[in-house]
């Protein structure tokens, strides 16, 4: 099963978090300063309307130059505080992702952000895998541009391309989760959709998905892993799942 990570899987954005965390464990007083100034800045993009992807490029330019093995141990440390808060971690989510494990499912991470901030949230969830913005690392160091960020149509992309290596799942048992519009080109390629909180946008997205899966899926699944299952009926419009309950 598929996954959204930041407000669907633990309730902050972990790029921003990150960024604060990191910046004022080096710099102190002047590193708050720094994500002030790159915060309000990506802010300002995202109120003026910048498409999101653009803002995830921009916020990745900030790295430019920094160690990426210092990065990942930075995030390491920063999770090690923050999932002990109360919160961190959205309990309904998480209960959600244990029962697909338990029926032998392969948990898939799909964020626009990066390893550092996403590596020690997967292994403790225990996925396997995780789909996400990479920069670029030229000598051990980001070169602050990424070749596709793993936002909207990144993250259909990010599927189908991870969904190619298993070609015999079948699209309509698969699951995905996620709380945002961006996440409706992840959750188009299932036939399980789920929201997580209660965006307008999302509950219109999930009401028109309750409808019968369409003969033809356009995107890929996880299915067999989803369900712990090797073989899938070409009909689930009569399923608990496919009928809205």
């Amino acid at each position: 099963m598929f996954c959204d990570v930041d407000e669907t899987l633990i309730g902050c954005k972990s790029m921003f978090e990150f960024l604060r965390f990191q910046l004022a464990r080096r710099y102190g007083r002047e590193g708050e300063e720094r994500y002030r100034r790159i915060a309000g800045e990506l802010r300002r993009q995202s109120a003026e309307g910048a498409p999101r992807e653009d803002v995830n490029r921009a916020y990745y330019r900030s790295y430019a130059g920094e160690s990426a093995a210092e990065m990942a141990a930075l995030g390491r440390e920063w999770f090690s505080f923050a999932a002990v808060e109360p919160g961190f971690f959205i309990a309904s989510t998480v209960a959600e992702l244990e029962r697909h494990r338990a029926a032998g499912a392969e948990v898939v991470l799909v964020s626009g952000s990066f390893a550092p901030c996403l590596d020690p949230v997967a292994e403790r969830v225990g996925a396997r895998h995780v789909l996400c913005t990479s920069p670029h690392v030229v000598d051990g160091r980001y070169a602050g541009d990424v070749s596709e960020p793993v936002i909207g149509e990144g993250k259909r992309a990010a599927v189908l391309r991870m969904l190619a290596e298993h070609p015999g799942v079948n699209p309509r048992d698969c699951y995905a989760y996620g709380d945002h519009p961006s996440d409706f080109p992840m959750l188009d390629c299932v036939g399980h959709p789920r929201g997580v909180g209660d965006a307008p946008a999302v509950r219109a997205y999930l009401a028109r998905r309750a409808e019968p899966v369409a003969a033809a899926v356009s995107g890929c699944a996880l299915a067999c892993w989803s369900m712990g299952r090797g073989e899938h009926s070409e009909v689930c419009e009569n399923c608990e799942d496919c009928s809205g309950e």
